[in-house]
């Protein structure tokens, strides 16, 4: 190889060598500039280089540039590029905004102005001209006094424009009356939009009014009427229909079905008679949807909303509607644990719910599911409504038989109030000894139920006197002498009461109901042993009560 061709090899090494050194320390220079010094690569492999060369040049990052960045933690340089390209936007839309400007001006016969300002009176004039907006009496003077004539012919021509519109308007909407025939007349607004079939606001409307253009009211009114029967129309199918008149029956029928869902006769009739059938299809649809939202917010359906859901054929929302309110009674009743059909006990709860008496066939189906017991919601609500029925049957009849079954009931319905209320009697005024012993019995025992047992036996000793015989006063008189502790004393009376008639097995029976009735566990442990003691066979039962105790105690 020749010597000046070695030569020329070794500067052009060197000259590479010098741009690679000039390209490494513009990186570095760069990466200082825009705080990236952290990003310790080369500039060979690197993509920042290009980056912060596209920042440096004022050209716009790429998004995914500008995400590279923000993943490699550059944030400074991140900012600086988001600031220059909000800077190059605002100046793009200043550049926009100018040639704007420039343009207006030769529209509207400006160019000889030579203020290009953005700011400029001038600028403001020309945009309101764009969009033929009334000028005021100082920008018409101010272009006059700049000698800016065409631009103000141009103005005077658009008003012309808006006076002839304006008049053309006022004719066709009979509003020739009005005395303000100015542009700047708040009728000019409000018949352009009418005229645009936009809808006319309340102070619109009471504007008009204090006018006296109530024609242009009712024309306003019509034109929104039809408008929205067209719409309705195209909502609901019936395109076909001839009549688009807002007078037609049609109109009001599917307003109002835009609102209350449900039609009444008369407007199905309608649509029978003119084979509008899908309507009513949609219209029965939309009102069980509505009963369906009813009965989901926890709402009861009344007997018009279940007579049309019968007659329409909607078991299924009938069917929604009482398990709903069946789950709601059974809360109500503290039945929400029992597995209860909803037939007959869903009749049942909805009977009392009413205050209606139940038939013989619905008092067995609550006694054999146990539901009578005391205490019981439901059989308080049961009992209450006996209650009330034989008091109104003996205010109606006088018999005074009725008044131990009324009080009977009263206090099965833990209302003993309402017992010695209807038995606070004058005796004496009574011949029967059976009916006098009756009544005390009860009254006697309705005193025990509120815990008065000396008035309660002083009621039970009455009633002995009255009838010496009968097997009610000493059971009475053993429930008193059980609830004072008094276990010798209450198997006396039971006993006495055996040798009246009372019959061992009832006897025992009414010992278990004492036995269940006695809040105090230390009282039923107490009862239980004794009886026991006496005969641990025959009150075996009671074993059941030491044990309840014994759990109790631990």
């Amino acid at each position: 190889m020749r010597e000046h061709e070695l030569e020329f090899i070794c500067q052009e090494q060197q000259d590479k060598l010098k741009d690679f050194v000039n390209l490494g320390v513009e990186f570095s220079k760069l990466k200082s500039k825009y705080k990236a010094t952290k990003h310790g690569t080369s500039w060979q492999s690197s993509h920042l280089y290009s980056i912060l060369w596209k920042i440096d040049s004022g050209n716009l990052l790429t998004d995914s540039e500008v995400q590279w960045l923000r993943e490699n933690d550059l944030s400074e340089a991140k900012k600086i590029a988001q600031e220059m390209k909000k800077i190059a936007q605002e100046k793009k839309k200043i550049a926009q905004e100018r040639s704007r400007f420039t343009q207006l001006k030769s529209k509207y016969k400006a160019t000889q102005y030579q203020d290009s300002y953005l700011d400029s009176f001038l600028h403001q004039i020309l945009k309101k001209l764009e969009v033929t907006e009334r000028l005021s009496d100082s920008e018409y003077n101010w272009l006059l006094n700049n000698q800016l004539f065409e631009t103000a012919e141009i103005f005077k021509q658009q008003e012309s424009v808006k006076e002839t519109h304006f008049a053309q308007l006022r004719e066709k909407y009979q509003a020739n009356l009005h005395s303000d025939l100015s542009l700047s007349s708040p009728l000019y607004p409000i018949l352009q939009n009418i005229d645009a079939k936009d809808n006319l606001s309340e102070s619109e409307i009471n504007w008009l009014e204090q006018q006296g253009l109530n024609e242009t009211i009712i024309i306003a009114q019509e034109l929104e009427q039809t408008r929205e029967f067209a719409a309705l129309r195209y909502k609901y199918k019936v395109t076909r229909y001839e009549d688009s008149s807002p007078k037609s029956h049609l109109y009001k029928i599917l307003k109002r079905l835009e609102f209350s869902n449900q039609l009444g006769e008369q407007d199905i009739n309608f649509l029978k008679k003119r084979k509008l059938t899908e309507i009513i299809e949609v219209a029965n649809e939309k009102y069980a949807s509505t009963l369906k939202s009813k009965i989901d917010s926890g709402e009861l359906l009344n007997e018009s909303e279940i007579d049309w859901l019968q007659n329409n054929r909607r078991e299924d929302i009938i069917i929604l509607a009482q398990q709903k309110h069946f789950a709601i009674l059974k809360r109500k009743y503290r039945l929400i644990y029992l597995s209860l059909a909803l037939e007959p006990f869903y009749a049942i709860m909805v009977k009392l719910e009413k205050k209606e008496r139940l038939d013989p066939k619905l008092v067995l189906q609550l006694m054999e599911e146990e539901l009578l017991s005391p205490d019981g919601k439901i059989a308080l609500a049961y009992y209450r409504l006996e209650a009330e029925f034989y008091e109104q049957e003996f205010h109606r009849t006088g018999n005074k038989w009725d008044i131990p079954t009324v009080s009977s009931y009263w206090r099965k319905a833990d209302e003993p109030e309402q017992a010695l209320k209807l038995t606070n009697l004058d005796l004496s005024q009574i011949k029967e000894s059976k009916l006098k012993s009756a009544i005390s019995v009860t009254r006697g025992a309705a005193f025990r139920d509120m815990d008065n047992l000396a008035d309660a036996e002083i009621c039970v000793k009455k009633a002995m006197e009255y009838q010496p015989e009968s097997y009610q006063p000493c059971t009475l008189m053993a429930a008193i002498a059980h609830d004072r502790g008094d276990y010798a004393k209450r198997d006396y009376w039971y006993e006495q009461a055996i040798k009246r008639g009372a019959k061992p097995e009832d006897i025992d029976d009414e010992r278990k109901r004492l036995f269940r009735s006695t809040k105090d566990e230390n009282k039923r442990h107490e009862a239980a042993e004794y009886l026991l003691k006496k005969d641990s066979q025959r009150y075996a039962w009671a074993k059941s009560y030491l044990k309840k105790s014994s759990d109790n105690g631990k």
